[in-house]
């Protein structure tokens, strides 16, 4: 089993960046693919950015391409999500998400098994 803690949420102008990280509580780190989804208000959970054990492998929603990258650190135990260029409708609670069964993280979150309680990133002028 795997805690995951995210951090570094917060207040943002439209254009600015911020750097998501989770911290997980898990010795076997490198054997998680892992992911990071968002909710807005009134709206489902979508897939933002997944990563493979290694690093080696990621993906990302189109709306996201090209603003955000996934990181992870297996050596600190840390998943990282770069965010540049943000965007008033990127404003929502983001987790991060561990899936033990799968090398190439996922898209879909039913496949995540252990998640973080959220934090919430908010872009606005």
């Amino acid at each position: 089993q795997v805690q995951l803690v995210e951090s570094g949420g917060g207040l943002v102008q439209p254009g600015g960046s911020l750097r998501l990280s989770c911290a997980a509580s898990a010795r076997t780190f490198s054997s998680y693919a892992m992911g990071w989804f968002r909710q807005a208000p009134g709206k489902e959970r979508e897939f933002v950015a997944a990563i493979s054990r290694s690093g080696g492998s990621t993906k990302y929603a189109d709306s996201v391409k090209g603003r955000f990258t996934i990181s992870r650190d297996n050596a600190k135990n840390t998943l990282y999500l770069q965010m540049n260029s943000l965007k008033p409708e990127d404003t929502a609670v983001y987790y991060c998400a561990a899936d033990p069964d799968r090398t190439v993280g996922s898209l879909y979150g039913d496949n995540y098994d252990y998640w973080g309680q959220g934090i919430q990133v908010t872009v606005s002028s």
